[in-house]
């Protein structure tokens, strides 16, 4: 009997246990729903996104389909043209994730259909993380002390190649990925394979890995283990780098910390879908925020990396090259717009939902609320980064900073747009008019 496996964020082989779920009945007739909203990407995301999945189609030869429209729409009809009473999905947590899998539930039931959810995207699914009366952790320590004692299982076992019924698509693929950036940095389809991202991952595990800890916040040091891209497109699960790091040292307890916010943040998103647009604590009065012609031109100046602070500018610069930013540099540029430009953390967090490749939806909008100090163990809003200071600290030879912005030091650099000392001492009285307010309603 052939059942349907829908692509979501799991664009894999390796350990994904939908998949193996529904190999368990049969061949399977596997289709990404290629909806509307993928179009609301950049052109980069989207020719990545093009390619991942080319790479999938390829490792399964040439069966998986990718449909366009609405993924209710699109289950439903492979289904149909599969005689598949049962679909076999990962279960997602985000608002827009859970709208999506429940339209395509209710279009399946209504045609006698099921649709089946097993595993989800993390090592342990939003909202099973609880204290001992059952509630949530609103703070990231004791939640991640709880998220370890919890634990995880083993990776699921590699699936079969060749257990799938071939689906038609009518997206092409390399017309999809000709339509990235002119600029665009991509690399060679080939680059964009599982094995590849695996072979990656077991390479960094066995090297770098070892200076995570000291190094990882360091721009002009690639350190890090480049491996938000391939969560945020499904191509290796974190129980996958759980298993690599766990007889690993120290350096790989703090890699695992960060998986740990990963986790955090979704179920923060989960439990409280509001986050993603409202602050979870409020900070300042609303008419603390800048607006007008003089606010839209300041948000320029950061978008387009022309603020005159270095490492502001350079991150800024690298984010619109590559789709990619370091995550210190991008603490640094988010506390930039909001406390010294008095821009909302929305209005950055919507750019980045626009430019980062490795866009995830609970990391982005939770991140930027760390920032602002309104979400969840956010850093306090008093917490203001100070972009010298920060580049003194983290890009002590400048060179990150003069690979991404060439006149850095000549006189085509702009001068500084702000104080920050002045603009500073703006955000803390804004801070403590906000205090004042609350306590007095």
């Amino acid at each position: 009997m052939t059942s349907v496996w829908w692509i979501r964020r799991d664009a894999r082989l390796a350990d994904n246990p939908a998949l193996l779920a529904a190999q368990e009945e049969g061949p399977a007739a596997a289709v990404f729903a290629w909806s509307r909203g993928v179009h609301l990407w950049s052109g980069r995301r989207r020719a990545h996104l093009a390619r991942v999945l080319w790479s999938l189609r390829e490792d399964t030869g040439g069966a998986i389909g990718i449909r366009r429209g609405d993924p209710a729409d699109v289950i439903l009809a492979v289904a149909r043209e599969h005689d598949a009473r049962v679909v076999l999905a990962a279960r997602e947590s985000s608002p827009a994730g859970i709208r999506a899998q429940d339209a395509v539930a209710a279009a399946l039931e209504a045609d006698g259909r099921e649709l089946r959810l097993v595993g989800t995207p993390y090592a342990v699914a939003p909202g099973r993380v609880v204290k001992s009366d059952g509630t949530e952790y609103k703070v990231f320590t004791p939640f991640s002390h709880a998220w370890r004692e919890h634990g995880w299982r083993g990776p699921a076992d590699r699936a079969d190649a060749d257990g799938f019924a071939r689906v038609d698509s009518d997206v092409d693929l390399d017309q999809e990925a000709a339509h990235g950036d002119a600029d665009d940095l991509l690399v060679e389809r080939h680059e964009f394979r599982e094995e590849r991202v695996l072979a990656a991952w077991a390479d960094y595990v066995d090297g770098d890995l070892a200076r995570y800890a000291t190094e990882r916040d360091r721009p002009d040091l690639d350190s890090t283990s480049h491996l938000s891209v391939p969560l945020a497109y499904g191509q290796i699960h974190p129980r996958t780098v759980l298993a690599a790091t766990a007889v690993r040292g120290e350096a790989a307890r703090k890699l695992e910390s960060e998986l740990a916010w990963r986790e955090f943040h979704a179920d923060v998103l989960f439990r409280h879908p509001r986050a993603q647009h409202e602050p979870l604590t409020p900070a300042l009065p609303e008419d603390a925020w800048a607006t007008g012609a003089e606010a839209d031109e300041a948000f320029m100046a950061w978008r387009d990396g022309r603020t005159g602070f270095p490492l502001v500018d350079a991150g800024m610069r690298q984010l619109a090259a590559t789709g990619a930013m370091h995550n210190r540099v991008r603490m640094v540029v988010a506390s930039f717009l909001v406390k010294d430009l008095h821009l909302p953390w929305q209005r950055g967090a919507s750019y980045f939902r626009r430019a980062l490749l490795d866009y995830d939806h609970a990391q982005n909008q939770l991140n930027w609320q760390w920032v602002a100090g309104t979400g969840r163990d956010a850093a306090p809003f008093f917490r203001i980064f100070n972009p010298a200071s920060q580049a003194d600290r983290y890009d002590p030879d400048r060179r990150y900073v003069q690979r991404w912005v060439a006149e850095v030091d000549t006189p085509a650099y702009p001068a500084p747009m702000v104080d920050h000392a002045a603009e500073r001492a703006v955000a803390l009285a804004d801070l403590k008019r906000g205090k004042a307010a609350r306590a007095s309603s």
